[in-house]
């Protein structure tokens, strides 16, 4: 993420009409907080107050004063298959379809008069009323639609025809021999009962980013039930408070990682149910974890059949129309987020995962594509004037803006994180403040530079103060997700972190009695990169699974080039487990951060003060929250008697990288005290054992 211009000095004039934060003709309260935190956004103050007027209009727009967004944000219960008073309904809104058949099992895929769709008005939406029950119909076959029935929509427009799967569709299945996607009646006997409310705590989020499919150890695509039997109780031991689940809206193409979605109210039956799906939520509820999922409403797969590109007919029902439909790098079909039909689309889909689902929330995917009509591609954002000109694209700022109305509405509770690359002042600001409404941002820029250090420089030249600034640069009126490493890391292609640290000695050298001096290089700064991320994160923090314990390989989905094989798209969580691998110690490492946070709650405390930026010593250290945090990345050189300034009083060692049962060389006593004492200048000092590549934490005595 490019730095964020914190005080950058302008030297431009408000815009005409706006007035600049140390006016005295306007109010304050005319001037939208966001530019009142930040006075340096004064010049582009008509931006912002051009973007909340446009918001208010389009809510009016379509809700036309009669009822609450979160109302208005209800298509899933209209559109799509429902059972209603004994009636089959089936509605979709296709403008330019001439007419539309229901299709399937039930009428041996054949359009069959009784099952033709009727214009209901002008906007293009169509219905379709079957009894349920009764006696048979002409080329119904003798029990009707039933539950678990395939079905399509046979689409005709002005000049064709074709196949296409409703675009509200809860429940589509592939076909294990054809590979073909159809959708599904479903309609169990017995709906699944929720055993457990859950309303999400209000601490930090320490997230774990997970894929059901890839989370088993076998070379095979997991299941709800197998994440929610073996992978969510992982989760609660080693501390994690949230789970992100990737990949849930359907996929035709399993390697996506779940991020070309065809079909936006179907969880992917891949894994299971969506009773098997609702029981993994509650599980996790009953374990004390808020359960999110990726939301990929940036960008749509091309698919025609089982998608939404070219529904009616035409590309730009959903999508823009021309080039500006089409996002080249990613090969997919970009949103008109000014359509109304559109809006009440993507709002309703926001709304469904809550109500259906019972989410705690959203993590909300490539955000700086939908934000931009250039997509952030080559572009380098250096300046606030990169954030508000005419290649930002308004509509996706409304919709987003409206999207997090509508989460919190149903949920205030709800969790939404935006991944922003660009640092668009005011992503992680409530709307009524001037900003888009996200709860969190991902600090991107930090994975981004422990890559760069562990790729490109020399331990010995690691920069404390580049290191510090990185860790802690941030808008102060937002609130931010840390991570030290995400999935993006984990792919093929690229590098984890302890990949990067260890190279090919992962492959013989991680046992307790063949460690080598570059394992235990690897070791000692996983283990500190992750305290410092999580030390200096704002307010939360986020790792994937695995990479707590150092995962050895990649993720490489079954594919061609690879002749079709799992065995990349896994965890081998016996690595963990093996008391005789060095990996445990990784895993115990992270656990005992996770648990000093719960106990200290320092991420509750967003300001860390330095104490000490040594850069020939490779020593940082920082106090938050009564912890003095401290760190010393030489290579080499361990310091018997380092003077670090800190706030008066006693003390104490709570937690040592160094330490054994971290796979450390003891280096250390343990529980150790320490006391700060003032100087004739009043400034107090303590004196510590830093040793060479570990990391410490004191907490102060009360």
């Amino acid at each position: 993420m490019a730095t964020t211009l914190k005080h950058r000095k302008s030297t431009c004039s408000p815009p005409v009409g706006v007035c600049p934060p140390s006016s005295d003709v306007c109010p304050p309260s005319s001037i939208p907080r966001l530019v009142r935190d930040d006075p340096y956004l004064a010049p582009h103050a008509e931006w912002i107050v051009r973007r909340l007027r446009l918001a208010k209009e389009m809510r009016q727009h379509l809700t036309g004063g009669r009822m609450a967004l979160a109302d208005f944000a209800a298509g899933h219960e209209y559109f799509g298959l429902h059972l209603q008073n004994q009636d089959w309904v089936l509605r979709e809104w296709a403008p330019n379809a001439t007419a539309i058949t229901l299709i399937g099992t039930f009428s041996q895929w054949r359009e069959e008069p009784q099952l033709a769709f009727k214009r209901v008005d002008s906007n293009g939406v169509w219905e379709l009323r079957l009894p349920a029950e009764g006696p048979a119909q002409a080329g119904l076959g003798a029990g009707g639609i039933a539950h678990g029935d395939l079905y399509r929509l046979r689409m005709h427009w002005r000049d064709g025809s074709g196949d296409r799967l409703p675009s509200y569709a809860r429940r589509v299945v592939q076909d294990a021999h054809t590979k073909i996607f159809n959708a599904q009646v479903w309609a169990p006997p017995e709906p699944y009962r929720w055993q457990h409310s859950f309303k999400r705590p209000r601490s930090a989020p320490l997230i774990y980013e997970a894929h059901v499919g890839m989370a088993q150890e076998e070379g095979k695509v997991g299941t709800y039930l197998e994440f929610q039997e073996k992978i969510l109780p992982r989760s609660a031991r080693s501390g994690y408070n949230t789970i992100q689940l990737m990949a849930i809206p359907e996929h035709p193409y399993y390697g996506s990682f779940g991020y070309h979605v065809t079909n936006y109210f179907a969880a992917s039956s891949r894994f299971g149910t969506p009773e098997e799906l609702k029981e993994l939520v509650d599980a996790a509820h009953a374990a004390g974890l808020a359960v999110i999922i990726d939301l990929i409403h940036s960008h749509a797969a091309r698919n025609e059949v089982e998608g939404l590109s070219r529904f009616d007919g035409t590309l730009f029902q959903f999508f823009h129309e021309g080039s500006r439909g089409v996002h080249e790098l990613w090969d997919s079909r970009c949103f008109d987020y000014g359509k109304p039909g559109v809006l009440h689309f993507l709002l309703s889909n926001c709304r469904f995962w809550l109500d259906e689902y019972h989410l705690d929330g959203f993590r909300f995917d490539g955000i700086t594509s939908m934000l931009y009509l250039h997509h952030g591609l080559s572009k380098a954002f250096t300046s606030y004037d990169d954030y508000f000109n005419p290649a930002v694209d308004e509509q996706a700022i409304i919709y987003l803006i409206l999207a997090n109305e509508v989460i919190h509405a149903v949920r205030p509770d709800a969790l939404s994180v935006a991944e922003d690359m660009s640092g668009m002042p005011g992503v992680a600001t409530p709307a009524e403040h001037g900003g888009l409404g996200f709860d969190y941002r991902m600090a991107m820029g930090i994975p981004d530079y422990w890559i760069k250090l562990t790729k490109d420089t020399r331990d010995e030249d690691w920069s404390m103060p580049g290191l510090w600034h990185e860790l802690t640069n941030r808008r102060a009126d937002e609130r931010t997700i840390s991570y030290a490493e995400s999935h993006d890391q984990a792919l093929v292609g690229d590098q984890t972190l302890i990949f990067r640290l260890i190279e090919r000695e992962m492959y013989d050298h991680m046992a307790l009695d063949r460690r080598t001096l570059r394992v235990d290089r690897g070791l000692a700064l996983h283990k500190m990169i992750r305290l410092a991320t999580l030390a200096t994160a704002d307010h939360g923090y986020l790792n994937f699974m695995g990479n707590e314990f150092g995962h050895p390989e990649w993720i490489d989905f079954p594919r061609e080039g690879n002749r079709w094989s799992y065995h990349y798209a896994r965890r081998q969580w016996h690595l963990r487990d093996d008391q005789n691998l060095v990996y445990h110690f990784l895993a115990d490492f992270d656990q005992a951060m996770l648990e000093l946070v719960r106990w200290t709650c320092w991420l509750e405390d967003p300001v860390a003060r330095l104490r000490v930026e040594h850069n020939a010593d490779k020593v940082l250290g920082f106090e938050r929250s009564g912890l003095l945090f401290l760190f010393n990345f030489h290579p080499t050189q361990s310091y018997p008697d380092y003077r670090v300034e800190a706030a008066p009083g006693e003390y104490r060692l709570i937690l040592d990288s160094d330490a054994p049962f971290f796979g450390g060389h003891s280096r250390l006593a343990t529980d150790q005290t320490y006391g700060a004492r003032p100087d004739q200048s009043g400034r107090a000092w303590l004196s510590v054992y830093l040793p060479s590549r570990a990391a410490l934490v004191l907490r102060k005595n009360k």
